[in-house]
């Protein structure tokens, strides 16, 4: 499938087109996946460690980013194409996440701010 015109070396060596590797053209080169089909990785190049991907095309992500191609944030990171930490009070806020487009933070009863770190005019200091 992915021999060039060419064939083979003498030592049987295949000539392979620039998507396809292996001595027999049987793999998919660095930075492509799917074999047979051999398409180009597309890691989104903020998110991804690099343009290699797995063989079902599954991208190397960045600590903070997440997805196929590595082009959204990762749970507890928010602000695509930044990718910040929530960092959500963990007295004032449910859990460590947050909406991944605001950062807002989601706050326990009486408490607000954008990381949850702050009581609302009529409460006095964070919930137990």
């Amino acid at each position: 499938v992915g021999t060039l015109p060419e064939g083979c070396d003498s030592a049987g060596r295949c000539f392979c087109r620039p998507e396809f590797a292996g001595p027999r053209c049987e793999q998919c080169s660095p930075g492509h996946h799917s074999y047979p089909h051999c398409y180009a990785c597309s890691c989104d190049s903020r998110g991804a460690a690099d343009n290699n991907c797995s063989p079902a095309g599954q991208c190397r992500c960045h600590v903070n980013f997440a997805g196929h191609t590595c082009n959204q944030c990762a749970l507890g990171f928010y602000g695509y194409p930044s990718c910040t930490p929530c960092q959500c009070s963990q007295e004032g806020s449910l859990h460590s996440t947050c909406d991944q487009e605001t950062g807002q933070c989601s706050c326990r009863p009486r408490v607000t701010g954008l990381r949850c770190d702050s009581c609302m005019p009529d409460a006095y200091g964070f919930p137990h």
